[in-house]
């Protein structure tokens, strides 16, 4: 009898040391990304390819998951953005990445299905998630079938609150409402000590930046703020044991 599945790890990275990171303490996977003080936006090319290499070095499959976003500041876009994003997708998929992750909604504020269906087209087998642009919409549940529908994998979401760990109930609503046919991934600030409470409510994986602000050599005035974030490898190894010591 095979054994039940766990509760997968993501984390959050924004270059090639939080890659490593990640695959040398166990997650699951990664959501690659840059710019997280914005909620994330799309990686570069070489920092794609780069994060492919260093999976594939490590003999792991399914690890890479690429954030598509184009921009900050909500998650409505025009023909433009759209086109950047459906690009975008094809070059992840072409370079080797295992998932995207990606969202879009319509000017009422509802999933955008047509784009969400352009999207998942051109992930071809890549595993599309579906990120926190569902958070902002007022049926959950409802948008949860939506997507199910489409061939979206999963969905990541805090459960509408600010915190995963205050949107229990919504998790665990979403994640019977979807049974099995999406996959809910829970995200928003979450911290190790909550962990076992998102797992209680039902959820497959549990995502978190597990960051931490460095300071760097002065940027001077028009290079931003000298410090920048890495990825804590503490952090990550605590998350992955609070995970494995939950019994099926």
């Amino acid at each position: 009898m095979p054994e039940p599945r766990r509760t997968a790890v993501e984390i959050a990275v924004q270059d090639v040391a939080g890659v490593r990171v990640a695959l040398a303490e166990g997650a699951d996977r990664v959501e690659l990304c840059v710019a997280l003080g914005l909620g994330g936006l799309t990686p570069s090319a070489g920092l794609v390819r780069a994060a492919v290499e260093e999976a594939r070095e490590d003999g792991r499959t399914g690890f890479v998951h690429v954030l598509v976003r184009p921009r900050g500041g909500g998650f409505v876009y025009d023909s433009d953005e759209l086109d950047t994003i459906v690009a975008d997708i094809r070059f992840a998929r072409e370079a080797g990445a295992d998932g995207v992750v990606v969202g879009a909604l319509d000017e009422a504020g509802r999933v955008d299905r047509e784009a969400v269906a352009r999207f998942v087209g051109e992930a071809g087998g890549l595993e599309v998630t579906f990120h926190r642009a569902f958070d902002t919409l007022p049926d959950s549940l409802g948008a949860g079938d939506a997507l199910a529908q489409l061939g979206v994998a999963r969905v990541l979401t805090s459960g509408g609150a600010q915190r995963s760990a205050d949107g229990i109930e919504g998790l665990r609503a979403l994640a019977q409402r979807v049974d099995g046919r999406l996959q809910v991934m829970a995200g928003g600030g979450v911290r190790v000590q909550d962990i076992h409470a998102l797992i209680a409510a039902g959820v497959d994986a549990v995502h978190l930046s597990a960051r931490e602000s460095v300071s760097g050599a002065p940027s001077g005035p028009g290079g931003g703020d000298a410090a920048y974030d890495i990825t804590d490898p503490i952090s990550v190894r605590e998350a992955v044991a609070a995970v494995r010591d939950v019994r099926p």
